[in-house]
């Protein structure tokens, strides 16, 4: 417990300090970053054992993160992914297996999804606070609800959730995790609001607060079905944990997996209900 908590306290420290370079290039860089290291604990926890697998991702994970996705560069790159990924098929038909690359590409996609969409919603307000603001609420919902989660399922839990896949986790934490991250979801728009000033297409009322509610109810929900699947991936490769970087939580994914399904439900509700474009 003690190394979970200075661990978060720790990896709070860094997130605010790669939030500080928000506006520049450098949080594009972390980005890609995170993305490559998130994608590599999938490549080795699928045990795909093909090097050339991975290397061949690469470029399209920093066309996703610096270029124009409506270009034709990023197409083309795209488009050579995909043809070298079935080349690589082709060539070791013997020893790499058709699923393994698909369920690689398949959770290599999910991470770009989630991680872009922090890029979208810096691009999609004229004021970055806005776009913080959105990115905070994000990963408030997601590990609000996993704190909460833990929590109560660890005083209250006694209805295993889905035994197979993840033992530990309870329906009392679900709903535990659930409540949590709607209650955090309104606390920092709260804060938000009041301090630094309301995102410029929001009303902010009563009904935008319920909305706020929901949203946080909603993305607990997915921010479970991340992890669920997460842990999906882990238990049918029979490993622990997809990584070691963070003492106490694992890799990557393991920090991240909650996050997700949320963030790119983040950035379509502010596309839908806010107004952003």
């Amino acid at each position: 417990m003690k190394t979970r908590l200075i661990t978060s306290a720790v990896g709070l420290i860094v997130l605010a300090v790669v939030l500080s370079f928000f506006t520049t290039p450098v949080f594009n860089v972390v980005l890609l970053a995170i993305s490559l290291t998130a994608m590599h604990e999938v490549y080795a926890a699928l045990k795909l054992q093909t090097p050339a697998v991975y290397l061949g991702v690469i470029p399209m994970t920093v066309a996703v993160f610096f270029l124009d996705v409506h270009s034709v560069p990023f197409w083309l790159i795209l488009y050579a992914t995909a043809v070298f990924l079935g080349v690589c098929v082709i060539v070791r038909s013997r020893t790499l297996s058709f699923l393994s690359v698909g369920g690689f590409m398949l959770f290599s996609a999910m991470i770009l999804a989630c991680f872009y969409s922090m890029l979208f919603l810096r691009g999609a307000f004229p004021r970055s606070s806005d776009a913080l603001y959105f990115i905070v609420l994000g990963l408030g919902i997601a590990w609000g609800g996993d704190s909460s989660a833990y929590f109560a399922g660890r005083f209250w839990g006694k209805h295993k959730l889905a035994p197979i896949v993840s033992p530990h986790k309870t329906v009392e934490g679900a709903v535990g995790g659930v409540v949590g991250s709607a209650l955090m979801a309104l606390l920092i728009s709260v804060i938000y609001m009041h301090v630094w000033g309301q995102p410029d297409s929001a009303v902010i009322d009563l009904q935008y607060y319920l909305l706020v509610l929901l949203t946080g109810a909603v993305g607990s929900v997915l921010g479970i079905l991340g992890d669920l699947t997460a842990s999906a991936v882990k238990r049918q490769n029979e490993i622990k944990d997809y990584g070691t970087i963070f003492p106490g939580h694992g890799g990557i994914l393991d920090r991240f997996d909650s996050v997700l399904f949320v963030m790119p439900f983040v950035a379509l509700m502010t596309m839908l209900l806010v107004g952003a474009a």
